[in-house]
This record gives C-alpha cells, sequence and structure tokens, in this order.
C-alpha cells in the first residue's frame, strides 16, 4: 500500500495534478478596509488607529493566511507624510510571507483626483490598479475613484476600464477557479439599480461595469469606503463591503473580514478586532 501511494504521489507531479490536489483544501485570506489614518481626530493624530492597524497586523501574523489586501482609505488625508508613513510602518511588520495588496481610496487620491494626484499614490504605495494570482484565482485591483468621479482624470480613468477589459479577457483561457474583484467603493450597497449616492457607483458606470464582471464570470466584488457592513445580491453575484479597521460609522465595530475558499465555493465573515478566531481550518 505505501509504494502504491508513493506512486500516485510521483504520478501527480509529474501531471501537474499536484496543484488541483492542494487546491481541494480550504485557502483563506483576509480583507482590512479604511484604516485611514488620522480619522478619529479630524488629522490632529492618529493613535487609535495606530492601535488598531498594529493588532489587526498582528493577529493576520498568527493566521497566516494567503494574503491580505486593504481595500482603500489607508490614509485620512491624501498626501499627509506622517499618515502614509506610520501605514507604511505597520504594514512592515506583516509576516514577510504573506502578501499585502494596497487598494486606492478616496482619501489617498482625493475625491476628485487630478493627475498630480494619481502621481503621488503611485509614489507612495505602487500602482493603482493591478492584477495578482493566487494559485487558481485571479485577484483585479480597481481604482474605484476612477469609476465614482473621473472629471480630472478622464484619460487614467480609460486607461484602466482598457486595461481591465483586457485582463478578463485573457483570464478566459487560464481556467481560474474564482476571479476576485477589490475596490474601495461599493458598486451598490443594497441592490444593483438602487439610486446614486455618496457610498455606490454612480449607476450608468454601475451597470457598465456589472454587465461586464456578469459576462466575464465574476461573482465576489469585494469593497470597503462604508465604514460599516453591508451584503448585497444581484443575479450569480456578491457585493461584499467590509466594515473598517479603523473609525467605524454605524454599529459594527473595528474589524476585518475573513474569506475562505474551498473549490467553488466561498464564505467571509466579518470579526470584530476583539472576537478574531484562535485558529482557520485548512
Amino acid at each position: 500500500m505505501k509504494f502504491c501511494l508513493s506512486l500516485l504521489t510521483v504520478w501527480l507531479l509529474l501531471s501537474g495534478c499536484a496543484t488541483a490536489k492542494w487546491s481541494n483544501r480550504s485557502l483563506y485570506f483576509i480583507q482590512m478596509s479604511d484604516p485611514q489614518f488620522g480619522m478619529f481626530t479630524a488629522n490632529r493624530s492618529f493613535e487609535k488607529e495606530t492601535v488598531n492597524f498594529e493588532k489587526a497586523i498582528r493577529e493576520a501574523n498568527r493566521l497566516k493566511p494567503a494574503f491580505v489586501v486593504v481595500t482603500g482609505d489607508l490614509v485620512n488625508r491624501n498626501g499627509d507624510v506622517a499618515q502614509v508613513a506610520e501605514y507604511k510602518r505597520i504594514t512592515a511588520l506583516l509576516d514577510i510571507s504573506i502578501p499585502l495588496y494596497n487598494v486606492p481610496g478616496n482619501h489617498d487620491v482625493g475625491n476628485t483626483p487630478s493627475p498630480a494626484d494619481i502621481a503621488a499614490y503611485r509614489t507612495a504605495f505602487g500602482k493603482e490598479y493591478y492584477s495578482f494570482r493566487y494559485q487558481s484565482m485571479l485577484g483585479v485591483v480597481l481604482n474605484s475613484v476612477y469609476l465614482h468621479s473621473p472629471q480630472n482624470v478622464p484619460q487614467q480613468a480609460k486607461e484602466q476600464e482598457e486595461w481591465l477589459i483586457k485582463i478578463l479577457e485573457e483570464a478566459k483561457g487560464k481556467q481560474y477557479k474564482h476571479i476576485f474583484i477589490f475596490l474601495h467603493h461599493p458598486l451598490f450597497l443594497q441592490h444593483e439599480n438602487e439610486p446614486d449616492q455618496y457610498f455606490n457607483i454612480p449607476l450608468a458606470t454601475r451597470t457598465r461595469y456589472l454587465q461586464l464582471f456578469k459576462k466575464n464570470g465574476i461573482h465576489h466584488i469585494f469593497a470597503g469606503h462604508y465604514h460599516r457592513n453591508a451584503l448585497a445580491t444581484g443575479p450569480d453575484l456578491e457585493m461584499i463591503t467590509t466594515g473598517p479597521v479603523g473609525m467605524p460609522l454605524g454599529k459594527d465595530s473595528s474589524g476585518f473580514r475573513i474569506i475562505t475558499v474551498r473549490n467553488a465555493e466561498v464564505v467571509h465573515r466579518y470579526y470584530s478586532l476583539d472576537s478574531i478566531p484562535l485558529s482557520m481550518n485548512k
């Protein structure tokens, strides 16, 4: 029996099936949002944000997720040197084996950013839209300010949309089990056709992007911005809005979301910072 098992293992490795075997196990990642250094005190200081974010990073180091994604509003005032430095200092505490993916928010680039604002974000944090792969999963990071308020950066918004269409088209031939979208603004909070407001994407743009996502088999979109949790479902799609690591604006305490993926199943739960699980079953 031992000999047969060894032959099976060799066959899996040689045939490229080792990844498929691994994918039968659960993997999990962490979504944090809106650490927003400076919000608690209207930019006078950021002691509370530091306490919260340091705890969140310690918990991530203990849980050892596949990766951590922070869905925007890394700071409260774009270009604030001290706020940016504190965010970077704390993210540097994340275990080097755990990838960290930043997503730009409106407080990171401005509510109606200029090309100079976008350039400043890139200098501080890197690309504002990009993709990454983890095993058979594709993550797509978008700058949702280009969807919400692109009036001063129409060319950049156009380039992101063209890039997104190309990435999703290329993904069709790569047999990803899941393609997840990460952005700051929720497309919608309660239903796909809800009226425009500060916390969602304008309906005309929302409709165009939803059509694109559905056409390309996107079933899960993760956002922040709302400083509360919200879960909305459309036909074959979940819009998941996650509460803040930083300052809450509703009944949900500061915390983060853990997303578990097992083959076709995706489950997720938001945890306050004082109720993080002791371990995760892989």
